[in-house]
């Protein structure tokens, strides 16, 4: 037997057992992020039920690991940006499949984060999600912003909701402290967008489906769900996700949409949302759900920066095709590119 052949086979079993388990990225340690002097000195825990703190900013996020790069992009801007960073309370939700997995990602890249971990039963939606135009958005986890309510404390009666492929470029506590009023969910509004594009000639022909508008305290605008602030109380005592799951049914049934989970949202809250500034989500920079092409801003200021569609930064990034705007994104990338061989 030539002496080089067992080594030849350690090193192939060495590289297919390190490809197996590199499915997650890894990525360097971020900065521990201080509060400033004018900061509230204050603590959160998950076991204060029924005590609301308005000192302590709470975030949700959802967690996979398709999208952990664009998750800890968006986390890492949000501190950044923080007058406040000890007082935000991040609480990610993800499957049980990769939680713990995901789980050591997040505490080896941000030792001193605030966080908590939920796992979301993809059971409750399995049944009800009916296919859309783009993979990625038939997801069951894409539905868990749909079940906050559910899963956070009771204790949680407001969360700032963000998807996991956006940056925020101001302090968030400019967003948690918008007024919502009477409203359960605030987000910015598109009026100018074609509100009727959104679903198809089965609902606007039958009038049952349509009335659904009718009756709302303004006409029904668009709203992109990748950013939203919630009143998590005023959700629970709406009953709004038995509302949405209802749509989710009759939808499986008629087919009156065909974009994953955003049609429910705009068929219970659109019309009835407080509104804010669209600096809070310059959405679309993934270009549409088809082709996701480069875009450029929409005019006027920016405090948030939303890579929606198909096109997502860091795929971009590395496939040496950046969009122009993507160069926003990649100072907050902490992806860190490791030699298959490197021992470090």
């Amino acid at each position: 037997m030539h002496p080089s052949k067992p080594l030849n086979l350690f090193f192939i079993l060495t590289v297919m057992i390190r490809l197996c388990f590199a499915d997650l990225p890894s990525f360097r340690e971020a900065p521990a992020f201080r509060n400033g002097r004018e900061c509230p000195q204050t603590t959160w825990s998950s076991l204060d039920k029924e005590i609301h703190n308005p000192s302590i900013i709470h975030i949700a996020m959802t967690l996979d690991t398709a999208y952990l790069r664009g998750s800890v992009a968006g986390v890492f801007s949000v501190l950044h940006h923080a007058t406040c960073p000890e007082n935000i309370v991040f609480h990610f939700v993800t499957t049980h499949r990769h939680g713990a997995k995901l789980t050591r990602a997040i505490t080896s890249t941000f030792p001193y984060l605030n966080f908590h971990l939920y796992y979301f039963n993809t059971n409750l939606v399995k049944g009800k999600i009916s296919s859309s135009i783009r993979r990625a958005l038939d997801q069951p986890l894409n539905y868990a912003r749909m079940y906050l309510a559910d899963l956070l404390p009771a204790g949680v009666q407001r969360i700032i909701y963000f998807d996991s492929d956006l940056i925020v470029v101001d302090d968030v506590i400019n967003l948690w402290s918008i007024n919502l009023r009477s409203h359960v969910l605030g987000a910015p509004e598109y009026c100018h967008a074609n509100f009727t594009n959104y679903f198809t000639s089965k609902f606007w022909s039958n009038p049952a489906f349509s009335a659904s508008f009718k009756g709302r305290p303004r006409n029904p605008c668009y709203f992109n769900t990748g950013v939203m602030v919630i009143d998590l109380w005023k959700w629970r005592e709406g009953k709004y996700t038995e509302k949405l799951e209802n749509w989710m049914r009759i939808q499986k049934r008629y087919r009156i949409y065909e974009l994953g989970s955003l049609p429910p949202f705009l068929l219970v809250f659109a019309g009835d949302v407080e509104g804010m500034e669209h600096r809070w989500n310059q959405h679309g920079l993934g270009g549409d759900n088809l082709e996701g092409l480069c875009r450029a801003l929409h005019p006027g200021p920016v405090s948030l920066l939303h890579w929606s569609g198909k096109g997502k930064t860091w795929l971009r990034i590395d496939s040496k095709r950046p969009c122009p705007l993507d160069s926003l994104w990649a100072p907050y990338d902490l992806f860190r590119h490791p030699s298959l061989f490197s021992n470090s």
